[in-house]
């Protein structure tokens, strides 16, 4: 690797000198950041964890000789497709929170060596009732050794509310804006300070309590981009309650399966949104959904409903006397004091159910005191986060990124949050970059899917606004693609502004690869390098961990205070899904390739979920869908490349024996994936399938179906071994029908 070549005489590169491209013989102290030195290659013993990241020490050996670099500093040159890494300048650096490689590897060692003293320092700046056991965590993560197992601060009393806002009014940020509402017409907006944001939260938590909720109980929310989204999760997080968020976007059946699977004492939602030119109707279907809970055994006895008039009146609403009530009707009239549930670090905060490569979503649970501080310090590190920012985050609260990004992260810091009800492109496709000059937003974070979207409609709805007040950009949701990448940081970003394209999950709670801005070159499409406390290891079919350059799974070789405990209700199905395919390791499901100096790229899911615009579907819920229409007897569903959404959904449909196939059928067969799981599930394509490639012994092949998906018929391999190889031909030739 690079840190083990010498370079004679010393050389070092300026970011001045980068531009020019021309030699430097010296360096001042400002310019160490990308120094070269003999000694610091020669000498510098790395420990085995660091292995991967040595090299941050020095200039990424992807740029080729030091003479002829192909590098962009911030600030002053376009990314282009020659220029393979993007550097930090000099002011980002020296302002940021972590301003060089040799201070992350510096803090990254420490995390690694001595996570229990790196966290309690950092958890130390919140507020506890009661400090945690001298044991900081306790972890297991081989299930060959017993059951799975991890506990962050353990014994330590708090609440994350009160750290999000009783903290913060007590330190004198009682009239900062907590949050910024935008909402989906033009002109319509509101603000809401931290005193007010403590207010309400206080209201809505006395009001649960009023109705029976304790310590422990489930709450339901299904609501829009309104600023009651974050309040509700913050009372509920209040009273020790854990609130279960279910994205507005989910069908009834699908808000009805996770009823069921938790029992709520309360479903909490409002009676419509308009998004866009559309009026979403959600109290129709969250009606339909406790109707069938109550077939499955499980009743609702309260619907809270927002009053959401700008989408619809009350006059319009179907109500059920008795079981619904309205929001303003209630919550105004409680006080505005409440007093706060103390928990231990490991009581669940809340439940968030995702995608699996079963039909049966997985409640993911998360607990108070190991989120409360990964959260935090996530937010803070990767987005440079400074007292000044205004901060926003294009995700919906219904996904995980929502929870730690949009309400708990950036509020533990003190942020002032923008929060936006409508479309990125309504009324046309320069709104957000409107949104960004109307509050001035410094920090910027969002999906590739939308990224790839905006492009198609042309750089003159971004350039029209000015977006000077940016400093920093962010990516979530799946890999963005370097052409994308260029484009956000050129057009979006003026060239100015550093990426932080992270890698996390529903199941890690935060961030576990990402840059840091100030701290190192960036790559486009890159996640680059694990967060603090983070030990990412790549490994074979087999489970042995690769070294070097290599592509593999992705696997986490140790605990962080932000990982899942476990499963709703399913503690097996957790060690079987993440820790039985590796022994040793949290398994990703994600692919992933390291390159020559350490920097991780992910290349998607290895398992049978599909991303769809940062959202995780698995393929057996799709096709436990389709095959629940009459007609259709089998299904195969796969994912193939979509240039906006990252990945779209590609079925295979089987009909039942004497069907015919027609258009008709086609798009019946796409509204009951819509109706059963939601809009964003519904496939793309409708592949009329004879038969299925399968195996002897019955299984599909999917290999098969992705290369005849994707076009790419010259790979398809061996046929020999399936049942009924002519079935390859008939779905090639039934591919454009």
């Amino acid at each position: 690797m690079l840190s083990q070549i010498a370079f004679n005489p010393i050389l070092c590169v300026t970011p001045s000198a980068l531009n020019k491209k021309k030699k430097t013989p010296f360096c001042s102290s400002s310019d160490s950041l990308l120094c070269r030195t003999n000694s610091m290659a020669f000498n510098h013993r790395t420990n085995n964890y660091l292995r991967h990241l040595e090299s941050m020490k020095i200039l990424p050996s992807g740029a080729g000789t030091i003479p002829h670099l192909n590098a962009v500093i911030l600030g002053e040159n376009l990314a282009t497709e020659e220029e393979e890494f993007v550097l930090p300048s000099e002011e980002f650096a020296s302002q940021a929170h972590v301003h060089s490689p040799e201070q992350y590897l510096d803090m990254y060692k420490r995390s690694i060596e001595d996570p229990a003293g790196f966290w309690s320092q950092i958890a130390s700046d919140f507020y506890w009732k009661q400090k945690w056991s001298d044991q900081v965590y306790t972890e297991n993560f081989d299930v060959t050794k017993g059951n799975i197992n991890i506990q962050w601060f353990k014994g330590g009393i708090t609440n994350i509310c009160y750290n999000c806002v009783d903290r913060h009014v007590e330190a004198g940020l009682a009239d900062k804006v907590a949050f910024y509402w935008e909402g989906n017409e033009l002109g319509v907006d509101a603000t809401l300070t931290y005193a007010q944001l403590l207010d309400q939260v206080c209201q809505v938590a006395n009001y649960l309590r009023d109705i029976g909720v304790k310590k422990g109980d489930a709450v339901i929310i299904y609501l829009p981009m309104l600023m009651e989204l974050p309040i509700t999760m913050l009372a509920c997080a209040r009273i020790g309650a854990v609130h279960s968020v279910v994205f507005a976007g989910f069908s009834s059946e699908s808000l009805s399966q996770r009823i069921i699977d938790c029992k709520p004492k309360v479903v909490i939602t409002s009676n419509a949104v308009k998004r866009g030119s559309k009026v979403i109707y959600l109290k129709d279907i969250v009606d339909s959904a406790i109707n069938d809970s109550a077939k499955n055994g499980v009743s609702i006895d309260v619907c809270l409903t927002y009053d959401n008039t700008l989408a619809l009146t009350r006059e319009d609403t179907k109500w059920k006397e008795g079981r619904d009530i309205w929001w303003q009707d209630v919550i105004p009239q409680y006080p505005t004091t409440c007093p706060v549930e103390w928990l231990d670090a490991e009581d669940p905060l809340f439940l968030l159910y995702t995608s699996g490569s079963t039909g049966k979503p997985k409640g993911v649970v998360h607990t108070t005191g190991g989120y409360m501080v990964y959260t935090a310090t996530t937010f803070k590190y990767a987005f440079d986060y400074k007292p000044s920012d205004i901060y926003w985050c294009t995700a919906d609260c219904g996904w995980i990124t929502g929870h730690s990004y949009v309400t708990y992260g950036p509020i533990l810091n003190g942020a002032t949050v923008v929060l936006y009800e409508g479309a990125p492109n309504y009324p046309d496709a320069g709104r957000s970059w409107n949104i960004v000059d109307k509050y001035k937003v410094s920090i910027f974070y969002t999906a590739p899917t939308l990224v790839r979207s905006l492009m198609q409609y042309g750089d003159e709805h971004v350039t029209r606004y000015s977006r000077k007040s940016l400093r920093v950009l962010g990516s979530v949701g799946e890999p963005i693609n370097p052409s994308a990448w260029r484009w956000f940081y050129n057009v979006v970003g003026d060239s100015r502004c550093p990426i932080s394209d992270t890698w996390w999950q529903t199941e890690t709670g935060g961030f576990m690869i990402t840059p840091l801005p100030g701290a190192w070159p960036q790559k486009p499409g890159s996640a680059t390098c694990p967060f603090f406390g983070v030990e990412p290891v790549i490994v074979d079919e087999k489970g042995v961990a690769i070294e070097g350059e290599c592509s593999g799974y992705l696997c986490v070789k140790r605990s962080w205070p932000g990982a899942f405990r476990t499963l709703y209700g399913d503690h097996e199905r957790y060690e079987t899904t993440y820790f039985k395919p590796f022994a040793g390791y949290y398994f990703s499901g994600d692919g992933c390739s390291r390159d020559k100096d350490g920097y991780y790229w992910l290349t998607g899911r290895v398992d049978d979920v599909i991303n769809v615009s940062g959202h995780r579907i698995g393929t057996a819920e799709v096709e436990s869908a389709l095959v629940s229409h009459p007609k259709c007897a089998e299904a195969a569903v796969v994912g193939v490349e979509h240039e906006v959404k990252g990945q779209s959904i590609y079925a295979f449909v089987t009909l039942v024996d004497g069907v015919p196939y027609s258009e008709e059928l086609r798009k019946d067969l796409v509204l009951t994936v819509r109706k059963q799981i939601g809009a964003f599930a519904a496939p793309d394509k409708i592949h009329w399938a004879p038969g299925l490639p399968k195996t002897r012994s019955g299984k599909i092949m999917r290999r098969i179906l992705r290369k005849i998906a994707s076009r790419q018929l010259d790979e398809l391999g061996d046929t020999s071994t399936l049942a009924e190889p002519q079935v390859v031909n008939q779905l090639i030739e039934l591919a454009d029908s």
